[in-house]
């Protein structure tokens, strides 16, 4: 492999920083096997970097791909978002940011509420008031701590429903914008 293509790997590499080093070295000899593949049927090196396209674009593209790939949270995964985030460019100065903020705090919120109004049921059934905990509609309707409860259910189901749902945009945003990896003929 000549200077012109390790430059492209070590540029490629360097949009993979943030990754753990075993998962970019993983994505280097993948893409190495890839470009030795196409030297031996006699390709230029004009015409690999055309297929393999941007380091930037390609780098950006296996990270789309490792955060889609599994479902679920884990410190990987969030290194991954970092990376990627790094490298998506000027639409994930905005985008990103709020829904990776906006996905799991309505999920943690919606957990929390109904545990939060069955607290409140309990403390109530003990002859103790938890004012701080309450569900109320406007200035003057309070609800009994059954209701609230009640309240709580239902509201945590729809906080869980809105985070998921921007977990699920977040991850189709991924994918979009990691498509480049898809069209490459490699």
């Amino acid at each position: 492999m000549n200077k012109t293509l390790e430059k492209y790997l070590n540029s490629v590499d360097k949009y993979l920083k943030p990754l753990p080093a075993l998962e970019r070295a993983d994505i280097i000899k993948e893409i190495e096997s890839s470009i030795l593949e196409m030297e031996n049927d006699r390709l230029s090196d004009q015409q690999i970097l055309d297929r393999l396209g941007s380091p930037r674009d390609l780098a950006k593209a296996y990270l789309g791909d490792l955060l889609t790939a599994k479902k679920g949270f884990s410190w990987s995964k969030f290194l991954t978002a970092c990376a990627f985030y790094s490298v998506v460019g000027f639409s994930g100065i905005i985008i990103l940011p709020v829904l990776v903020i906006v996905a799991p705090t309505f999920i943690v919120c919606g957990a929390a509420t109904p545990i939060l109004g069955f607290v409140k049921l309990a403390a109530s059934l003990f002859g103790y008031d938890m004012p701080y905990i309450m569900f109320q509609l406007g200035p003057s309707i309070t609800f009994s701590p059954a209701g609230e409860f009640i309240c709580s259910i239902f509201a945590g189901a729809l906080l869980i429903a809105v985070g998921v749902g921007a977990w699920k945009l977040l991850i189709h945003y991924i994918k979009a914008v990691s498509k480049t990896k898809r069209h490459l003929s490699v």
